[in-house]
């Protein structure tokens, strides 16, 4: 447990400045504990692995923590879970979106289950209020 509220403030200090798009600006790091819950209170997931993991998946794509950062920190394992569901942002967005589904059906299970916790949460989000100059036909829900 003491690591994974390492883990926790880690990932809230790495957020602290970031935003939602939603309209409220809802804290960024509300996201990552989202993702967090549902492997836990919905999937029933008690991997800390999986659940530290879960709390630094946008991490390394959107702060500047890195892979090294992750593996010193949290060891290897959380580090190859981060890896494997972190997007390359050099890359244009429809080619990173390409290679999320290519790249789906060869990931851990590990790394299965935070990205589909991931994408419901965003779906939820979605579902609750679009983000910002979004409009109802952006969206193919």
């Amino acid at each position: 447990m003491e690591l994974f509220m390492k883990c926790l403030q880690f990932a809230a200090d790495k957020h602290r400045n970031q935003r939602r798009k939603d309209t409220s600006g809802t804290p960024y790091i509300n996201h990552p504990i989202n993702v967090a819950t549902i492997l836990s209170t919905e999937a029933h997931v008690q991997d800390m692995t999986v659940l530290m993991a879960a709390l630094l998946h946008d991490t390394v794509e959107d702060t500047d923590a890195t892979f090294e950062d992750i593996e010193n920190l949290f060891g290897p394992e959380v580090c190859s879970i981060v890896r494997e569901v972190t997007d390359d942002k050099t890359l244009p967005k429809g080619v990173r979106k390409d290679l999320q589904i290519t790249n789906a059906a060869n990931s851990t299970r590990r790394a299965k289950l935070v990205k589909l916790a991931d994408k419901l949460d965003n779906l939820r989000d979605l579902e609750k209020t679009l983000p910002c100059g979004w409009t109802e036909s952006c969206v193919n829900l």
